[in-house]
């Protein structure tokens, strides 16, 4: 695709167009709650509304579409207790993740998370690149769990996340103390410390929760 042609390619269509839906949801170019209209969507893409209305239905698979009867497709909407779910459900799974870590990774293994996690505090004042090393350390450390229904779920988890209109990294100060609890468990595992790590993961989802719901 070139930098000038803003239409797809015909192959496996609708995913990619679910992929490019993904990122203007992520990127609030299409904002939580709002009504996504198909036909401009077409237009914009260069393809007819089919291909659209599949990529549609894997979004409201994955929880960021939600589709309305006989209103159409909107874009999902992070509620108070959804996001009081997500946070406690990824505390729980993240949390037994560390503890695996902790004890079974090789020193290569905790060499690179020790190697994103200097990447974190090279870019403490630059919030969208911590945004996406925070979750890709968080993403490697479940890999290197091996438990791949784990690392599914969290995935799946880790997208709702995104619709939340209020992160917990938006707070003032929020960043500062999520980078201080990822020095302390980056200790943790590097003690093989599991029960601690595995608390120190908690507590992480604990705070941002706070800070989220604040």
């Amino acid at each position: 695709m070139s930098d000038t042609d803003n239409s797809l390619a015909p192959r496996a269509l609708y995913q990619q167009v679910a992929e490019r839906l993904r990122e203007q949801i992520f990127n609030r170019e299409l904002e939580p709650g709002s009504w996504i209209d198909e036909q401009k969507l077409a237009g914009d893409y260069g393809i007819s509304r089919t291909p659209l209305r599949e990529a549609l239905k894997v979004l409201a698979v994955e929880g960021l579409v939600t589709m309305k009867v006989r209103r159409g497709a909107y874009v999902t909407e992070m509620s108070p207790a959804d996001v009081t779910q997500v946070y406690r459900l990824l505390a729980l799974l993240e949390s037994d993740g560390a503890a695996e870590v902790a004890e079974r990774a090789s020193p290569a293994e905790l060499a690179e998370l020790d190697q994103l996690h200097r990447q974190l505090e090279a870019q403490a004042g630059q919030r969208d690149q911590f945004f996406q090393t925070n979750e890709q350390f968080h993403m490697r450390l479940l890999a290197m769990g091996r438990n791949r229904w784990r690392e599914q779920i969290v995935t799946d988890l880790r997208k709702m996340m995104k619709l939340n209109r209020h992160h917990s990294l938006f707070r003032q100060g929020r960043l500062a103390e999520s980078l201080e609890e990822h020095r302390a468990l980056m200790l943790a595992l590097q003690r093989r410390d599991g029960a601690q790590a595995a608390q120190l993961m908690k507590r992480h989802f604990e705070n941002g929760l706070a800070a989220a719901s604040a």
